[in-house]
């Protein structure tokens, strides 16, 4: 069954208007339908539809299912956005399906992006969560300086990925992470992290990690690192 994105449900028995327009309009659903909901924070809703109007939806909802963890860690990537927002929208989109938590978007020295607009990202990664029939929403934080975000204290790891310099050797992640630990990861822009962002980091505790020995780009070095924290959690 289709799953629609009620965030106020607990406050308002009506879908929101974009949600509504989908049901009524585009899967031509009527009185006595019967939907499945979710507010993003970890519970499904089983409901029916009492009025089948696009624009004033109202509903009744028969039972609250609350979602199983899909993880016990906690997962936060810091990325620096894209110049191709595209990308940027493909790594929101598939880390949403593979497990994340929250999203930081980072300005560093060498960023392509100086701002990011976060209302269409946000669409994505409910359509995303819907679709892999998740109940929880990722946290989404707008642009944020590189020592604004670094300095910010964390009850976890704390790893910053960067391409380093040739002969440099830094640790996979997945070979220093332990399963369990909740962890923040910093991924830089294409141009990478400058030398001074990487020092400030590890000042504040950030280990210098390697994700492989190819180099990727910033939407994939942020989704291989996602799904490695959750491949080694399962």
């Amino acid at each position: 069954m289709q799953i629609f994105y009620t965030p106020d449900i607990s406050d308002k028995n009506e879908l929101p208007e974009e949600e509504a327009i989908h049901a009524i309009r585009v899967l031509r659903l009527s009185e006595g339908d019967p939907l499945l909901l979710t507010d993003g924070r970890g519970f499904f809703y089983k409901a029916v539809i009492i009025k089948a109007n696009p624009k004033h939806c109202e509903i009744a909802v028969r039972e609250t299912i609350k979602q199983s963890p899909l993880w016990n860690t906690d997962l936060h990537i810091a990325i620096a956005p894209t110049k191709n927002m595209e990308r940027m929208e493909w790594f929101m989109e598939k880390s949403t399906e593979i497990g994340i938590d929250a999203v930081t978007c980072l300005l560093c020295r060498h960023s392509e992006r100086k701002e990011v607009k976060t209302e269409r990202l946000n669409k994505i990664m409910i359509s995303a969560m819907k679709q892999s029939q998740k109940a929880y929403l990722p946290t989404l934080k707008g642009m944020m300086a590189f020592r604004d975000f670094i300095t910010q204290p964390y009850d976890g790891r704390k790893f910053i990925a960067h391409c380093g310099v040739v002969g440099e050797e830094r640790p996979l992640l997945k070979k220093i992470y332990k399963p369990g630990e909740n962890v923040r990861i910093a991924i830089g822009p294409e141009g990478d992290f400058s030398a001074e962002e990487v020092g400030l980091a590890m000042e504040y505790g950030y280990e210098p990690v390697s994700l492989g020995e190819s180099i990727f780009r910033t939407e994939t070095a942020a989704l291989v690192a996602c799904h490695t924290i959750r491949l080694l959690n399962q």
